[in-house]
């Protein structure tokens, strides 16, 4: 038994130290580099819990050297801390000839009291395909996302909606290089109109949150940035003389710092139920106590495409990453995506490039195993130790057998013409090899026949054996030799347990990490084979190892039972030859004796 534990243990411990080992989330990735979210006070600072967020991730010659890596950036995954969980991503440009990329990531928890999380960008795959989860790298609450990156190459093009809801402008808009994030769009007097869709409509009393990044030309007095007028309902999101202003159905936050002409600031408002607030640079600049009104109409940007408003006047200037919500987006939410998407982002900083050492397939996969998957891997490694310890002692005690029924069966026939007992003879003048004495389950069978004959002769005083008599020491080596088969089945059921149970064990453990990865996958949003493959990858290697452990004890089970079939064979086979010898014996002797018996008799009678 304690070689037994010792033997689990050590394949336990074989099993973890692979697990420690496999730190890389898949083979045909050769490298990766850490990626870390601070939004604590040394980093973003964004002061509160965000929640689920696109970061974005700023890549230039100075972070990233674009070597190893596909020309359209097709095989950059994101990965986080665990090495396991796919994070969605979406790439704005990616042009690793100017050395720049921007790419937008799906980060599910960010808080400013947290401490710091790592991720990883993996790349340096020539056969990856291209990532289909870009839409859903913002979440379902986004209703519009501009990035008017999508002017390259044209003169002009109308701003396309990426998030899933496809709430793409109609209108061209004039393309602008070297805005915050990468491309913008330049507004010289004309509104550009969004769509009016169910998905951007506004209820009475509802929540929204618009945001984008502005650089005024020239500063002048009612410049409208957002715009939408439904009824008597309106909204307007604006500058006046440079001060931010937020207006609904005509009551307006007080006024701000002011913003200056040729610089970049953020501007937002996030309405919920009683009150709308204004963001500037991510910190609250205003709020009043007012709800919005219902809006059904398209909205304008860049002017109020009212003309009959009066008071209001175009804005003139540069406007990039246009974002509405359908919800009222918290404070340290907007004050992250201000610190993420500002030219120097404090939120993220990079670590050195990792070149993969090389990992095998089953290395990637014990890598992805959750705890449910390793409690069924450990049981079922604990069966492959007790079936191999069973099969191999087993096999062993079997061979000792056979060799000793061998040689007492060579020792046996030697002496035959002689009295049965002559092998006992020999055995008080030590001649008999220790091994047969042993392990010879004939010799045990043999033993018991002769202390039966010993005892009887003790007892009748005579030599002779009668046929009742002979079948009473038959049936004392039946009887010896049903405890022999016995001893040799002893543990047999283990293997056929574990031949019959470990395939459900592990088909349980199949099943178990099945559900789980499929409601990971349901709850993260991600249906993507990236995020799939691996742990479903895990959940069939547990069926595996339930049929790495029975096969080889279904083998190990028809040998060990065909051994002991043999060696069982071997003892019926002499406990007939025995008998048969015994009668022979005692049948010699009966002749003799009766005649003496007779002639003692008459003798008495004369």
């Amino acid at each position: 038994m304690q070689r037994f534990l010792l033997l689990a243990l050590v394949v336990l411990s074989a099993f973890a130290g692979t697990a420690q080992a496999a730190s890389w989330w898949q083979p045909e990735w050769a490298y990766r580099k850490p990626i870390t979210i601070d939004a604590g006070p040394q980093g973003g600072n964004v002061g509160g819990e965000v929640g689920r967020t696109p970061v974005l991730v700023r890549l230039h010659t100075g972070t990233f050297s674009f070597d190893g890596v596909k020309e359209d950036g097709a095989d950059i995954r994101f990965v986080a801390a665990d090495d396991k969980t796919v994070l969605n991503h979406q790439i704005e440009r990616f042009d690793p000839l100017l050395g720049m990329a921007l790419i937008w990531v799906d980060v599910p928890a960010l808080s400013g009291k947290s401490p710091q999380t790592t991720m990883w960008m993996y790349y340096g795959n020539p056969k990856a395909p291209a990532s289909g989860n870009g839409q859903l790298t913002f979440d379902p609450d986004y209703t519009l996302v501009y990035h008017f990156g999508e002017v390259a190459g044209q003169a002009a093009s109308p701003p396309r909606d990426t998030t899933a809801y496809g709430n793409h402008a109609q209108a061209t808009v004039t393309p602008l290089d070297g805005t915050v994030i990468g491309k913008g769009a330049q507004f010289n007097g004309t509104a550009l109109t969004l769509p009016a869709t169910p998905s951007l409509a506004v209820q009475a009393g509802g929540a929204q949150t618009v945001s984008l990044w502005v650089r005024p030309d020239r500063l002048a007095p009612q410049q409208v940035v957002y715009a939408r007028r439904d009824g008597a309902g309106e909204v307007l999101l604006g500058l006046d003389q440079g001060v931010p202003f937020v207006q609904i159905n005509g009551q307006r936050t007080a006024p701000a710092q002011p913003v200056q002409a040729g610089q970049w600031s953020h501007l937002a408002f996030s309405a919920d139920a009683q009150n709308v607030t204004l963001f500037v640079n991510g910190r609250a600049a205003g709020t009043i106590a007012a709800s919005m009104p219902a809006l059904n109409t398209p909205a304008s940007v860049g002017a109020d495409a009212d003309g009959s408003a009066a008071g209001t006047t175009a804005f003139i200037g540069a406007i990039d990453e246009l974002r509405i919500s359908r919800l009222a987006r918290p404070a340290p939410a907007l004050l992250a995506d201000t610190v993420s998407q500002g030219a120097e982002s404090r939120l993220t900083a990079f670590g050195p490039d990792e070149q993969q050492a090389g990992k095998s397939h089953f290395a990637f996969i014990l890598e992805a195993m959750p705890v449910d998957a390793w409690v069924v891997v450990s049981v079922l490694g604990l069966m492959f130790v007790g079936s191999w310890l069973i099969m191999i002692g087993k096999g062993r005690y079997f061979g000792r057998v056979a060799r000793a029924n061998a040689a007492f069966t060579e020792q046996f026939h030697k002496v035959s013409g002689q009295p049965l007992s002559t092998l006992a003879d020999l055995d008080q003048q030590r001649l008999i090899p220790t091994d047969i004495k042993e392990s010879s389950t004939l010799w045990r069978l043999y033993q018991v026949a002769v202390d039966e004959m010993r005892q009887r002769h003790t007892r009748d005083g005579h030599g002779y054996l009668s046929a009742a008599t002979i079948g009473a020491i038959r049936a004392s080596m039946d009887g010896a030799a049903v405890r022999e088969n016995e001893r040799m089945s002893s543990r047999m059921n283990w293997l056929s347990t574990t031949i019959e149970g470990a395939p459900y064990v592990g088909l349980f453990g199949t099943v178990i990490g099945i559900m789980l990865v499929f409601a990971v996958a349901a709850m993260a949003g991600a249906v993507d084979i990236n995020s799939v493959a691996p742990g479903m990858a895990a959940a069939l290697l547990c069926t595996a190892a339930g049929l790495g452990v029975a096969i080889p004890a279904l083998f190990g089970y028809n040998w060990l039972a065909a051994r002991s079939e043999a060696i069982s064979a071997d003892m019926t086979v002499f406990v007939d030859e025995f008998s048969a010898r015994l009668a022979e014996e005692h049948d010699n002797v009966a002749e003799p004796l009766l005649a003496s018996v007779a002639a003692n008799a008459s003798a008495q009678h004369a």
